[in-house]
């Protein structure tokens, strides 16, 4: 089963996620996808030891649901859209095979980072445990995550998601042009 490959144009994605935003805002809930780490441990049990995860989780299953169909869209974009890589620019790619990338936008990630293989290596380690670590800490911190601020707080007019959000770009940014190029260079 072939399908189209390319992605939604804006005139459609937009207003869609428009759409979607106006319905949970209308609702009065709110969308993030960091809170489901926080039901899912009040499921296993977490909030008997901890006041935090101690919740109505099951107020928040729609989220969960949500999530799910995230994991279920990536693996049929991934087996059946065609995600053949990234279109990048001549200077771009230029720059990465400098940095030791082997055909770089061939793949959505570059495998010299983002590999099973990589995976148990210093630099694979670092990008995984403290990525995960500081990407964990950092939603915490800030009290949600890029699409929760990103998408629900700017569009409920919120200053503290615009604040999280320009923090969000600039630790991005920071990471692209100092961290990934050590990383790539180890």
């Amino acid at each position: 089963m072939e399908f189209i490959s390319q992605p939604w144009p804006w005139y459609v994605a937009g207003p869609l996620i428009a759409f979607i935003m106006l319905s949970l805002l209308l609702s009065g809930k709110r969308f993030g996808l960091s809170s489901n780490l926080r039901s899912m441990c009040s499921i296993m049990g977490a909030g008997k030891h901890c006041e935090f995860f101690d919740f109505n989780w099951k107020a928040q299953s729609w989220n969960l649901i949500f999530a799910v169909g995230l994991i279920a869209g990536g693996f049929i974009a991934n087996q059946w859209m065609g995600a053949d890589g990234v279109n990048i620019s001549q200077q771009t790619i230029a720059e990465l095979e400098n940095m030791g990338v082997i055909n770089p936008g061939q793949s959505m990630v570059p495998s010299e980072l983002f590999s099973w293989d990589n995976l148990l290596t210093i630099k694979g380690l670092i990008a995984v445990i403290l990525g995960g670590f500081l990407v964990g800490f950092g939603a915490r911190y800030a009290g949600g995550c890029t699409s929760g601020h990103a998408i629900s707080g700017l569009s409920d007019l919120q200053l503290p998601s615009l604040i999280a959000v320009i923090g969000f770009f600039i630790g991005g940014l920071a990471i692209t042009y100092f961290v990934t190029p050590f990383l790539l260079n180890l």
